[in-house]
């Protein structure tokens, strides 16, 4: 075990990224890395549709039509829906990467994961494509993981198939 940090990212050498051309908007040594933000950040915009709500009621104490009141309730609705599909993200890119690996009956080489949301709550699941190891790899997956808890939600591993000779 080596007490290097653990890279918590997707790095690309800057020697590679330059000799294959990758633009400096998808460069990592020029931008700083990318981080799936937290879904938490729903409940502020909930805090918004409250204040909306508060100043539509006293434009209705103000003269404003009664029937506002609907647009009030509306607006409350929103603010509850944001307040309970506002998960915490507890598990990022990297540990969803690991639960994947373990996940496959194959030594995982290439893999990507995408933060996916399901339900009316929209819970986070984190959508991992794994490639097998081997090149060129013969098996490929997608592992479905909790953002939550990070238990795995669902797998399916196919063998890929070679493409018929012409």
């Amino acid at each position: 075990m080596t007490d290097e940090p653990v890279s918590r990212r997707i790095e690309i050498p800057g020697e590679v990224a330059a000799a294959e051309g990758v633009p400096d908007d998808l460069d990592s040594t020029v931008l700083d890395p990318f981080a799936v933000p937290d879904p938490t950040r729903r409940r502020r915009a909930g805090f918004v549709y409250v204040g909306a709500a508060a100043v539509t009621a006293l434009g209705i104490l103000a003269g404003l039509p009664g029937r506002m009141w609907l647009l009030v309730g509306g607006f409350l609705v929103l603010a509850g829906y944001h307040a309970v599909a506002g998960w915490h993200l507890r598990v990022r890119e990297g540990r969803a990467l690991e639960v994947a690996n373990r996940a496959t009956e194959f030594p995982v080489g290439h893999a990507s994961a995408a933060v996916g949301f399901v339900g009316w709550r929209a819970r986070p699941v984190w959508n991992v494509l794994v490639f097998s190891a081997d090149e060129p790899p013969t098996m490929r997956g997608l592992v479905r993981v909790d953002g939550i808890d990070g238990t795995v939600v669902e797998t399916y591993v196919e063998p890929i198939e070679e493409p018929a000779a012409p």
